[in-house]
Parts: C-alpha cells; structure tokens; sequence
C-alpha cells in the first residue's frame, strides 16, 4: 500500500522543497498551505504521516496537532513537527500535545527522511498481527529494534532447559528474567508456615512467566519449580523495562503479545505499568526537590526534561506526558518551561 505524507508549511519554497524530497523517495504527498486548509487535508485524506510547520498564520501547527488529535479519524497519525525555532520549550510543548517527533529547520534531506521512516516503521508495527510464540515475540523485538525508538535490545535470547523438580525462581528474590516455556510444564506455588503448598499458577507450552513481578519491580512473591523437563527463553530483565517504559503504544502491542490477548491480564498490566512510571516520575521529581532544597509552589527544577526521564529511565516523551498529567492533577505547574513542585507530600504517596 503506497504510504502518503501531508505536508503544511506556509512557506512556498520549504513546502514545495520538503514535498519534492518526499516524492524522490517513493513517498505520494499532499500540501497545505496553512493550518486550517492541512487539518482539511488530513480529514479528507488520511496520510500516513504530517509533517507540520509551527508558526503558521490562521491555524497554527499547535492548533492543527490539537485538531487532529481529538478527531478519532486522525488521533493515531503520526505527527512530526518543523521549528524553525531552535528554543527546547518548542519542542516540549509540542511533544506535551502529544507529537511524535520534531525537526529544526534548516533540516537536511537525510534527516527528514529518518524521521519519516521511523513512524511509518512503528505504525507498521503496531498494525502487525504478531503470533503469542518464540517466534512472534522474537520478530516483534527485532522489527522494534530496526526502528531505532529502542537501541539496546538483543537480537537473539539464551534458550535454557531445566530439569524435573528444578527450581525456576524463588519467591523473595529479585527477577532477573522474562520467561517464555518453549516446551514442558512449570507450577508457580506459595510456601505457608504450616508447611504446605499453595499452587498459584501453571504453567505450559507457549505461556509467559514472571512479567508482574518485572513491572511491579518488587520481588517474586511465588515461587516457580519445573513440573516435567523444560526449554525456557529468557529475556533479560532490561530488554523487559525498555520495551514497557519507552513508548506506551509499543509497551501496549507488547503486554498484548505477552498475555496472549487475555483482555482482563492485558488491562491490568497496563495499568501496572503506567502506575509503576507515574510513581517513579513522582519520586524522581521528590528526589529533586529534596536534594536540592527547592520550595513548593515557587523554586523551579532546573534540569532538562531529557536528565529527568534518564535518571527516572524513560523515554523524553513518555516523562513529558505523566508531567502533563502531574499539571492536570495540580501537583505541578510548568512556568516558562520549568517544573514546580506544589505538593510534595501527594507526590509522595501517590496511590497508582
């Protein structure tokens, strides 16, 4: 199917320039020369992605982006801005709309070719049909990994067998692994002080082990012991909380993958995982206030949003997006780009 880009730019020569480079690379375009006459466009249209200019008269690229995104027809279109601003604040707006990606003008063909590339490349992900197996998980894995959102992924997993009776993991300690049962049979089971047993799951060919205690980060509280010979695939613990907190929509089409379309697991693990980043954001921003002696309501955080969502271990845009919903909930406000902290104590105790 021919992929297509709507480019807006009130600018003749970047609008007819940017829509040629397009065109040379196979792409069919379509152009707007305001924002009013693109947010038609892309109605009417539906492109596969928009690349969009920001100063614009009559409709702004903000304005466009906050258009499309709250229209259920074109919410899901990739969304790249152009700035010919160079001031982060641009940038963070934007993404806090909900952009996926931004170009500084003056911009070279090669760079807007990658940007383009890359969300066609994560869309084609998200609308791929991937099999709950070895194989299916593995090709998802490596198709993320070409688009380059997630770079640290391995290209193949160690594939362990583990004999009858062998312990897998034992309840109290650390995860270290996501598993998946190639073959055999695995029960999961709680110790009581009386000595007895307690099955808590189990375990065959095709099932996934150990994820909640990966997104919830806390110990194993089960234990999990080989029922008959076993050939496991494991997935470092790494590779894991890369995939669910670098893009909530690639950590969704994962969770869906891992739970095998079971809708009640797959809710409730995303809800875990967008929990566990809320919490973690909280406490990162109570780190810094802390640490730095800054005052609520008025003593603004002076490190870059691309520092925070390192130290918190998060995608830039997944951290801008928990911040908005930190402003909308009033815990923050965010004045000339800065984050204040106005309520460090619900920050703190944050109940999801």
């Amino acid at each position: 199917m021919e992929k297509t880009i709507l480019v807006i730019d009130d600018n003749t020569d970047i609008r007819e320039n940017t829509a040629e480079i397009l065109e040379l690379a196979g792409y069919k375009t379509y152009t707007a020369e305001n924002g009013k006459q693109g947010v038609e466009v892309a109605v009417k249209q539906r492109p596969s992605v928009i690349v969009c200019d920001i100063m614009m008269p009559e409709l702004d690229g903000y304005g466009v982006l906050h258009l499309l995104r709250k229209n259920p027809e074109t919410q899901n279109i990739p969304f790249i801005f152009l700035t010919a601003k160079t001031e982060r604040s641009d940038f963070r707006k934007g993404m806090e709309m909900g952009a996926d990606d931004y170009i500084t003008k003056p911009f070279d063909d090669i760079e807007l070719l990658n940007a383009v590339e890359i969300r066609l490349r994560k869309t084609q992900i998200l609308e791929q049909n991937y099999s709950p197996s070895q194989h299916g998980l593995t090709q998802f894995l490596k198709d993320v990994k070409s688009t380059g959102l997630i770079d640290k992924l391995s290209e193949q997993y160690a594939v362990e067998n583990y004999d009858k009776k062998q312990m897998l993991y034992q309840e109290g300690k650390r995860p270290r692994f996501l598993y998946y049962l190639l073959k055999g049979k695995v029960k999961a089971y709680k110790s009581h002080e009386d000595g007895k047993e307690y099955i808590t799951n189990l375990y065959s060919q095709g099932d996934f082990i150990g994820y909640t205690a990966l997104i919830e980060d806390l110990n194993y509280d089960d234990s999990a012991t080989i029922l008959e010979e076993a050939e496991l695939m494991m997935i470092p613990k790494e590779d894991f909380v890369q995939m669910v907190y670098s893009d909530i929509s690639i950590a969704s089409k994962f969770i869906h993958i891992i739970t095998q379309n079971v809708r009640e697991k797959e809710e409730r693990l995303l809800n875990l995982a967008y929990s566990s980043l809320r919490k973690r954001v909280a406490k990162a921003l109570v780190d810094i206030v802390e640490k730095f002696n800054l005052k609520e309501h008025s003593s603004p955080i002076e490190i870059s949003r691309e520092d925070i969502a390192q130290y918190v271990g998060t995608a830039t845009e997944s951290l801008i997006r928990t911040l908005s919903d930190f402003k909308a909930e009033k815990l923050i406000d965010i004045k000339s780009g800065k984050i204040i902290v106005n309520n460090v104590d619900k920050l703190k105790n944050l109940l999801y």
